[in-house]
């Protein structure tokens, strides 16, 4: 089980140097990371943080993945201006926070990126990815938002939707299958309830020996035994992305 004295152990893991090749642009009230691909299109990938925020190098490394496979990659900032979480933090007040930075209370944060995405980039078909806090916020989405084609919840805290398979979009669920924070026993179960409710097209797959994280917070050129799952998380994101988008 996870280690609720410590509820939410998201080591950093590595942090990439990187300085991205997007810009940060202000989009009403949020400020935003946005990349667009060098041939047009009316395709766009909305990405959402994990608890280390929007400015994460890491995170943004992934929106120019998705930006040099042909899409409009934006990462707001769910946070709105409050502080992302450090690791440097004491984890025995993390739950105290993380009830200030709800990941199911993103709605309006969303329309005002997506509205953007319409009206300023030509977006017609729009996707969602995100990881762990931002995980989670994909399957809020994903039984909420009507607007969005298709979601990537990567490895997002389960428990906060343990009803959460009334799916209204095509899903891809990404596990690790040694994550502390959510237990093999979660996984399992939102499986079966997706089995037994879900009308759309979804996909849980648990990825062998990984631990939370490794998708975006793990280089693959130091983890040498890891790049092989690392490398096909990114590329089953993609694929799942190509497939609906």
């Amino acid at each position: 089980m996870a280690n609720e004295s410590r509820p939410c152990p998201c080591d950093i893991g590595d942090r990439f140097d990187y300085g991205g090749r997007g810009q940060e642009v202000q989009i009403e009230h949020i400020k935003a990371y946005v990349g667009k691909p060098p041939v047009s299109t009316d395709k766009a990938v909305l990405v959402i943080h994990d608890i280390f925020g929007w400015q994460l190098p890491n995170t943004r490394y992934i929106a120019d993945m998705l930006t040099s496979n042909g899409y409009i990659a934006i990462c707001p900032d769910f946070f709105v201006g409050q502080e992302a979480w450090k690791p440097s933090n004491d984890w025995a007040s993390f739950e105290e926070w993380r009830k200030t930075r709800d990941s199911s209370k993103i709605d309006k944060e969303v329309d005002v990126v997506l509205k953007y995405l319409r009206e300023q980039c030509g977006a017609k078909k729009i996707g969602v990815v995100g990881f762990c806090w931002g995980g989670a916020a994909v399957h809020h989405l994903m039984l909420k938002n009507p607007h969005l084609k298709t979601g990537v919840s990567v490895y997002g805290v389960i428990k906060f939707f343990e009803d959460g398979s009334s799916l209204l979009h095509p899903t891809l669920f990404i596990f690790a299958e040694k994550d502390e924070v959510i237990p093999l026993e979660e996984v399992t179960r939102l499986e079966q309830k997706l089995k037994e409710n879900c009308k759309v097209d979804y996909t849980v797959k648990i990825y062998p020996g990984q631990t939370h994280g490794f998708v975006h917070r793990r280089r693959e050129d130091i983890n040498p035994q890891d790049r092989p799952y690392i490398e096909e998380g990114r590329k089953d994101m993609i694929n799942w992305l190509n497939k609906y988008l």
